[in-house]
């Protein structure tokens, strides 16, 4: 059996592996889009590394773009194996795909503008809306914890990671010259006390272990900690200096868990009196969905929904979808909190709020989640002075702020935790994925002092034998 690394390889984005059986069809694990390194992204995105036509399955750990945002395209290229991932997995993805195809396709149109008066030729998309829609009908969602029978010597079983609604470890069993070998694909691993996902919980024992590593040299601050933060810092922005409150957040989990924050507040009477938007239409849809998996959701909220119907929305809050009402906010003078995405203000109605509030300090940008190095987000939260949004400098005059905690991803302690249901002297191999190299340099020793072993950090399009 055979493993290639085609992303997240020594970075965080870009999930891909490709896993080769001695008999049967090539697995590919994730299928993510890489994100942040400017005109770089686009060519990286389109040398796969692989034919897509000879790919029989795609087993998805969760919906987040950098691990599924590349579907689309290997349907374009000629995939039509089946993919499997849980229920919400799937859900989400059926409304991520699609945005994310919108996205490129107007920010392709923007582009060729540009490129024409310059007499450049045109470029395409890596994939359209139709691509996103059609690809839909190869998913297959399967509930947490079932062991789902893929072929005669492929099962899988998804346990939940509490990253983001639907994520789980892929659990591959594979049989092999008729012994079944575990195969362990962490994905993205969350913490144990999340404001709203239920907890990450143990794991089938693995052979072969491929994990994460985005915060393997870190430490998150307590939970409760940050919302007292956050509220500290809706009061200093809103209240004490009349500004407004900028956050860039992903559409799908960290904006559910701001909103989850600030309607807790609202409901013990410490919100102040000022609206709330939450402006995307993909969170508005998503939110939709966060309400539909209940499952998913930790016994806090279910405890709260005893009382409170809807922990999603409250009377000051208002969800934004058309881009009219988006623009009126520019022309907004009251303090107010503007929750929109990208988390990382690469791409979306973030990057025009941040455009028009940056340079008045009275407002505030709040980053509540990791920023790749490369990204806008970055640049703002590493202490830039002036950055180019659109093309056009802009003075970052804002206060910014940071608050990790927030972060759905666990640090390296909790990882850590999260790892010793195994018995490390069972697990042949060990792969470290999704991380920033040093890093990942810094987690292995962390893991070896945890008593784990063979410990590899493999490179781009690096393949070994396991």
């Amino acid at each position: 059996m055979k493993l290639k690394f085609l992303g997240a390889a020594r970075e965080v984005t870009g999930s891909k592996i490709i896993l080769t059986p001695e008999s049967g069809k090539n697995m590919l694990l994730d299928c993510g889009m890489f994100q942040g390194k400017g005109l770089e992204t686009d060519s990286m995105n389109r040398e796969l590394g692989f034919d897509p036509s000879k790919i029989g399955y795609i087993i998805l750990t969760h919906a987040h773009i950098d691990h599924s945002g590349l579907i689309p395209y290997v349907y374009k290229l000629g995939f039509r194996g089946s993919i499997i991932c849980t229920n919400a997995t799937r859900d989400l993805c059926s409304i991520m795909l699609a945005d994310t195809a919108y996205i490129q396709e107007h920010d392709v149109k923007t582009f060729n503008k540009r490129r024409a008066k310059k007499g450049l030729p045109q470029v395409t998309p890596l994939f359209d809306q139709n691509d996103a829609k059609e690809c839909m009908s190869l998913f297959i969602g399967v509930p947490h914890d079932m062991k789902f029978r893929i072929n005669e010597s492929l099962k899988v079983k998804f346990t939940n990671t509490g990253h983001m609604l639907g994520s789980g470890v892929a659990n591959l069993f594979v049989t092999e010259n008729g012994v079944e070998r575990h195969i362990a694909y962490t994905g993205d691993i969350g913490r144990p006390s999340g404001r709203i996902l239920a907890p990450p919980v143990p794991f089938p024992q693995a052979e072969v272990l491929i994990t994460e590593s985005t915060y393997g040299d870190r430490l998150h601050k307590d939970v409760s900690s940050a919302d007292d933060e956050l509220l500290e810092t809706v009061i200093h922005t809103c209240v004490d200096k009349g500004g407004k409150l900028i956050i860039p957040s992903f559409s799908v989990g960290r904006t559910q868990e701001i909103v989850y924050s600030l309607n807790t507040f609202f409901n013990a009477g410490k919100l102040p009196k000022v609206d709330i938007y939450v402006d995307s239409p993909l969170a508005v849809n998503a939110t939709s969905i966060f309400r539909m998996h209940t499952e998913g959701l930790n016994k806090e909220i279910h405890r709260m929904m005893e009382t409170d119907t809807d922990p999603f929305g409250f009377n000051s809050l208002f969800y934004i979808t058309r881009q009219e009402d988006s623009k009126k906010l520019n022309d907004h003078k009251k303090p107010c909190i503007i929750i929109s995405a990208s988390g990382m203000a690469e791409a979306g109605r973030i990057k025009h709020h941040l455009a028009n509030n940056i340079e008045d300090p009275r407002n505030t940008v709040l980053f509540v989640g990791y920023c790749s190095p490369s990204t806008l987000g970055a640049r703002i939260e590493g202490g830039a002075k002036e950055v180019s949004i659109f093309g056009i400098p802009h003075q970052v005059n804002a206060e910014v702020r940071s608050l990790d905690s927030f972060s759905g991803h666990a640090d390296y302690s909790e990882l850590i935790k999260f790892l010793d249901c195994q018995d490390k002297n069972a697990i042949r191999n060990t792969f470290i994925v999704h991380g920033e190299y040093q890093t990942q340099i810094n987690y292995t020793a962390r893991l070896k002092e945890a008593g784990f072993g063979n410990i590899e950090i493999p490179a781009m399009r690096q393949e070994f034998e396991v």
